[in-house]
């Protein structure tokens, strides 16, 4: 097990009925809330698939309050599809479960994937990626954690008070204009 702050809710698993196969794993502190169902899978192109869940997400968010945040679809030991979902003074477990149940039903009648995958639906966590240009106007004055593919001027690792990005440069305070097409990832810097 992962982590000091980490607890797994096997017996809420019990209480709610669920159905062979399925599970409930939450996490506490700096890890996000899941709700996690094995199902199948296929060797579709990542993309694809992923394009395909946020339209089904998009479909179920709709009306609602949630907002999608990322869609993964990933090989580790096993295949993930892993969907970030927020909102207004986040989500729970209870969120969680009711997304992944709503995204299960549709996965299956729609039969995007075939073979077999674990379905992630959770919150984004609070060291959250930065990806969309909503993310970064809504962060715009936090501090991040700005990671490049390779080091510029020495250093590989920047973090500053994010003030913005434009179509070629992500801009820190106090941190030379960093070209977008160097980075390979931008995520709330967390202080411990």
């Amino acid at each position: 097990m992962e982590g000091v702050n980490c607890k797994i809710s096997i017996l809420l698993a019990a209480m709610r009925n669920y159905l062979n196969g399925h599970s409930l794993v939450e996490r506490v502190g700096s890890r996000p809330l899941f709700h996690v169902v094995r199902v199948n899978f296929g060797g579709e192109r990542l993309s694809k698939v992923e394009t395909q869940v946020e339209n089904l997400m998009a479909e179920i968010l709709q009306g609602t309050d949630y907002e999608l945040v990322d869609v993964e679809y990933v090989k580790e030991r096993d295949w993930y599809l892993r969907v970030f979902v927020d909102k207004a003074g986040g989500i729970d477990l209870d969120d969680c479960q009711t997304l992944s149940e709503q995204l299960s039903a549709k996965l299956d009648a729609a039969d995007i994937i075939g073979g077999s995958y674990i379905l992630e639906v959770s919150s984004p966590g609070i060291d959250r990626i930065l990806k969309k240009d909503k993310d970064f106007v809504r962060e715009a004055g936090k501090v991040v954690d700005v990671t490049l593919y390779a080091p510029l001027d020495g250093k590989k690792l920047y973090v500053g008070e994010l003030e913005g990005r434009d179509e070629k440069f992500l801009n820190l305070k106090d941190v030379a204009p960093l070209p977008r097409e160097k980075i390979a990832q931008v995520r709330l810097h967390i202080d411990f």
